[in-house]
């Protein structure tokens, strides 16, 4: 694919290059590979061309379409669009077309970009690997017999296939981070709150959070900035507007405090992960940076009050799959049997699942013990993470525990499954931002992912940070 979408938006915008031979370049990228890596669950070919004819049209009425002119992207499949198939992989939603756009979608719009399908990922986002769709799994473009990671696989796949120089996943508990990290691509999580959840089909509400795949820091922080900022549809938006971090991300490291977590690069870290992230520190050090071990004692109870904190709120959210109001319905004699052949029919085994721990964790006799236990941990976690931040501006760990695996290979064991998020749990608990950039390969060749974490809304330097890396990269 030719240029970043910095420098596609950039052509299309002096009127050097047409948003439509753009699209159609993309496509034939989409159509020589998508039947072997099943990127996207539906491309949306005719809407596509409508939106690149409408650009080409601006930039011919001598009008600036926006920032991202032109710029094929795509949009994980729990992304509302009006109109067009919204699945999040679930049998459960079918048939169900919405009649609104996400803040996101509208905001991608109003700055040129040109969605161009809706990804696939793990139904309702509950993954790491991308093999939980109802609509089979996507691979890594990296290695057709690896997973791309998940929950946001598809969207992962798609820019790192180069499909798309830009997508939007969501990432509740890494689900943008680690596939970034299995696939050689950038991805990040904003601060909580930093950009609308209005019309993200919610996993996990105080959890969730919408953010880039790109293939350059450069790139993620341009799509941030066009998606981020306030919005009154969502009553857990910040009042801000949109960080500004392309605007710092040429002002290096010199003089920043680094610190590298020593409870995340312990048991269970593969030593190859493990070798870039110290090889990463190295090179922020060389850059002028101050870089010592840090400690968050807490953040090793991460998954534990994860997978207690998610399923709970999960449970409570999936409650409106019910086969009367949208979606999926599978007739019986009574409202309740009808209730239970819809949910036993729609639902996939790991949603099911995460229902089921979640409904336990929140009933009248474990309530305490459970969610609430998970609530107090979850307190600690920020307290050790505020406490490292007023000795660091950034923190540093590996994204992934490993390399891409093989399909199968964890599916048998779901708790093996879950440990692929120990690393990037903790942020989306405490709502800090996190990013994973592409440093380098591990012993099979394949990409390895250092994590950047910074403090609530320092954005700015935590996008300063990975383009460092990038510039060091292997």
């Amino acid at each position: 694919m030719s240029g970043s979408a910095l420098e596609l938006a950039a052509a299309v915008r002096r009127g050097t290059r047409s948003a439509v031979d753009v699209l159609d370049e993309h496509r034939a990228a989409i159509e020589a590979t998508e039947l072997q890596i099943h990127a996207f669950n539906l491309v949306t070919a005719a809407e596509a061309r409508a939106a690149a004819e409408e650009v080409d049209r601006t930039v011919a009425a001598g009008d600036d379409p926006g920032p991202l002119a032109g710029v094929p992207i795509a949009l994980k499949d729990n992304l509302c669009t009006r109109g067009i198939p919204t699945t999040c992989s679930s049998k459960i939603l079918d048939g169900w077309l919405p009649p609104y756009d996400a803040t996101v979608v509208q905001r991608l719009a109003a700055a040129g970009a040109v969605p161009i399908g809706k990804t696939n990922l793990d139904e309702f986002a509950m993954g790491s690997s991308t093999e939980n769709s109802a609509f089979g799994p996507t691979r890594n473009p990296r290695d057709l017999t690896r997973v791309p990671g998940g929950s946001s696989g598809g969207s992962a796949a798609a820019v790192a296939a180069g499909f798309a120089p830009l997508s939007l996943g969501s990432d509740t508990g890494g689900s943008i981070r680690q596939p970034a990290a299995l696939c050689g691509v950038v991805g990040v999580k904003p601060t909580y709150g930093r950009v609308s959840r209005y019309g993200l089909i919610a996993f996990a509400s105080s959890l969730d959070q919408i953010g880039p795949f790109a293939n350059t820091v450069a790139d993620a922080a341009q799509l941030l900035e066009v998606i981020a900022g306030h919005d009154p549809r969502d009553s857990t938006s910040i009042p801000e507007g949109p960080p500004a971090v392309s605007e710092h991300l040429l002002d290096g490291v010199d003089g920043l405090r680094v610190g590298v977590v020593t409870e995340l690069l312990g048991e269970g870290i593969a030593p190859d992960v493990a070798a870039r992230v110290r090889e990463a520190a190295e090179a922020l050090a060389a850059a002028g940076a101050k870089v010592e071990e840090a400690s968050v004692p807490a953040a090793i109870y991460g998954l534990s009050a994860y997978y207690l904190i998610a399923p709970a709120e999960a449970s409570s959210n999936l409650a409106r799959f019910d086969g009367v109001r949208y979606g999926l319905r599978v007739n019986a004699p009574t409202t309740n049997e009808m209730m239970i052949a819809t949910r036993t029919a729609g639902f996939g085994a790991e949603v099911k699942r995460r229902i089921m721990l979640g409904t336990y964790a929140l009933s009248a006799g474990y309530y305490d013990a459970y969610y609430g236990q998970a609530q107090r941990v979850r307190t600690l976690i920020a307290r050790d993470f505020a406490a490292a931040y007023e000795q660091f501006d950034v923190l540093l760990s590996p994204t992934s525990p490993t390399t891409a695996f093989a399909f199968g290979d964890k599916t048998a064991d779901p708790l093996t499954m879950y440990l692929n998020d120990v690393c990037t749990i903790p942020s989306n608990l405490v709502g800090d931002p996190a990013m994973s950039v592409p440093f380098g390969t591990g012993a099979d060749g394949l990409p390895v992912g250092v994590q950047v974490l910074a403090p609530a809304l320092a954005e700015a330097t935590m996008f300063r940070t990975a383009a460092v890396l990038e510039g060091a990269a292997p």
